[in-house]
């Protein structure tokens, strides 16, 4: 069943205009402590005292063990009603030095819209958390909550053995001491699973299975990696020749082990493949190359699979409590056929089959790339590179940023140089539900547009058109709900501003192929020796079903895009099937839902939580 559609436009809230000289710690200490005296009563009734009308409450696993995203002061009452028993909230604390410490923050000039912001932490039962609270005047002089962000970092009882609490090392004090063998006689059979079984199975050993493995390893959860590839970082390796990340260096850091500082800004794609490799190393990963499953049985009983693999050749069977699919936020390429394709003399292949146009002898052959995305303008350079004559056919518009301008606009105050701690970034820069993360980013977005005007009119003026999201509100939105429709511009832009790489618009698309060209729902033909179907790919749950079985995928949610509340489909959280998760997403994002996921993980295994689906 394909999820529902839902857009989450909103207008942000009018506010008083605001006192410069107000004091912010004061403010947020009252109200925080004000918060905290409604959780020791018990008195929800309370909340309409210190929340806006119009209000909101992410939570991420702290009062619940699910992503929820609350809209409105009588739902969030209710929200915090049904929940109290659970993971009641005490011991606040406000944070008290640094970037995210009290302050007001002016977030729209035009408006006077401004907050008192902060971070802040708590504990429940169960654990420690971090959070987040956003005050604004609806009247003047009346603080109350516009936002609250609530997240869990970590398990009483289960902390990790980070800082301090580092392991010592030594023989004698590991388990069993020196009849146990060295470290590296244990960590050969800890490899190969000699003595027990993993309890997570992860499928996938790039950065969303490797961020998660090293996360589940520290919280003392055997971890099984398996990649298909004969090497770790393959998936990124074997990837088109003239990759390069799109996101810059202080963003997109591995969970436990940051890039060191004389990393290039933008990581090319072969470097990060070999980071990948040494990074497992690093973490005492344990990874199978080479290794393929077979056969998936699910017991729900006993809430425990049975899965066979094949690594290297020789037959293996494992029981994992939960497996974790990690084979990228996207699911298998989306390939459309046409009438008479067969005929065509030339060659056709998907965008995701592309890796150098050198392989080819393309000096004056003729080169369509179907589709605008990121993947169709990198192809189309490296096809002009080599002495193609290139066309781009853009069915639809695109969203274009800069790498020099609109992507550093995008990470401003956070995760920068000489930025905030990584780890408070993470929390703070997750914090504003999705919904208002867009209504945001249209102001960011124009701004951008601004900063980027040459090059924005330039390719206007040469016919290529526009995607800015139903709202404006540039490439967040198109990434969250359509992962993909957008372009940050390395440097194809320029090319198609100068001619030197063609575009064409064909909203009909492609109807089908002659022996030497394609046609066009309008008739146009377009003579071709080689077409790239630049054209994305289907549903993560697509590449379940073909991996795992039907049996599997049936039971799994479709992923990615919001949900009726604003929350990622399915990934990082409950997937539909018990003991069964989706991971994924850029650099960042999987450093930073890593955390989430291993630690729902962590206590279903130590019985804090179910291991099915919650209600």
């Amino acid at each position: 069943m394909t999820a529902a559609r839902y857009d989450h436009i909103i207008e942000l809230p009018k506010t008083a205009r605001v006192d410069s000289n107000v004091d912010s710690k004061h403010i947020a200490q009252e109200w925080l402590s004000s918060l905290e005296v409604i959780f020791r009563s018990g008195d929800f009734s309370h909340i309409k005292d210190i929340f806006n009308e119009d209000s909101w409450w992410r939570d991420i696993i702290s009062l619940q063990w699910d992503f929820r995203t609350i809209h409105g002061r009588g739902d969030i009452e209710r929200f915090l009603i049904e929940n109290r028993a659970h993971e009641p909230i005490a011991c606040f604390k406000l944070q008290e030095d640094g970037h995210f410490q009290p302050k007001l923050e002016i977030v729209k000039e035009d408006t006077g819209f401004a907050w008192i912001s902060s971070l802040f932490h708590f504990e429940t039962r169960i654990g420690r958390g971090s959070g987040v609270l956003r005050l604004t005047q609806e009247e003047p002089g009346q603080w109350k909550a516009f936002s609250v962000y609530t997240s869990l970092q970590e398990l009483k009882g289960f902390e990790e053995p980070l800082g301090e609490r580092r392991a010592y090392g030594t023989l004698d004090s590991m388990p069993g001491g020196v009849e146990n063998g060295t470290w590296l006689e244990r960590r050969q059979r800890q490899l190969d699973f000699l003595d027990h079984e993993p309890e997570v199975l992860v499928i996938g050993a790039g950065q969303s299975g490797l961020n998660l493995g090293a996360r589940l390893q520290s919280l003392g959860i055997s971890t099984l990696i398996v990649e298909k590839n004969d090497r770790v970082g393959d998936n990124w390796r074997n990837r088109y020749r003239t990759l390069v990340t799109h996101d810059p260096a202080e963003f997109t850091h591995t969970a436990y082990l940051p890039f060191p500082k004389n990393w290039p800004q933008f990581t090319p794609k072969d470097k990060l493949a070999d980071w990948f490799e040494n990074y497992a190393s690093i973490m005492e990963l344990n990874v199978w190359t080479k290794t393929q499953m077979k056969n998936t049985i699910y017991e729900d009983s006993k809430g425990q699979w049975t899965i066979d693999l094949i690594r290297d050749g020789k037959p293996r069977t494992v029981r994992p409590h939960h497996v974790v699919f990690c084979t990228g936020h996207a699911g298998e390429p989306l390939i459309p056929s046409f009438p008479g394709q067969n005929d065509f003399k030339g060659t056709i292949y998907h965008g995701s089959q592309h890796e150098d146009a050198s392989q080819y002898d393309v000096k004056g052959k003729k080169v369509l790339v179907v589709g605008t995305g990121n993947s169709g303008h990198d192809i189309s350079e490296n096809f002009y590179q080599n002495g193609a004559e290139v066309t781009m056919l853009q069915r639809s518009g695109t969203y274009v940023l800069t790498l020099d301008k609109g992507v550093f606009i995008l990470h401003e105050g956070m995760h920068c140089e000489n930025g905030p701690p990584t780890e408070q970034s993470d929390i703070v820069g997750e914090s504003l539900p999705f919904p208002v993360q867009f209504a945001l980013n249209i102001d960011m977005t124009k701004r951008i547009a601004h900063e980027e005007k040459e090059n924005i009119e330039g390719l206007e003026r040469v016919g290529f058109k526009f995607e800015w999201g139903i709202d404006r509100s540039g490439i967040a939105r198109l990434y969250y709900t359509r992962g993909g429709g957008y372009y940050v511009d390395v440097g194809c832009s320029k090319l198609i501003i100068d001619g030197k790489i063609k575009m064409h618009q064909s909203p009909g698309g492609i109807t089908g192929f002659t022996s030497d060209a394609v046609v066009l729902k309008d008739g146009t033909h377009l003579n071709a020796d080689i077409v790239v179907l630049a054209t994305g790919y289907d549903n993560m749950k697509t590449t379940v079903q073909k991996v795992m079985g039907d049996k599997v995928a049936e039971r799994c949610n479709d992923v990615w895009d919001l949900d009726v509340e604003g929350e990622l489909n399915s990934i990082w959280r409950p997937s539909g099937h018990p003991n069964f998760w989706f991971m994924g997403g850029n650099l960042a994002l999987c450093r930073i839902y890593s955390k989430y996921l291993a630690l729902q993980i962590k206590a279903a295994e130590e019985g804090l939580r179910p291991s099915t689906i919650p209600n």
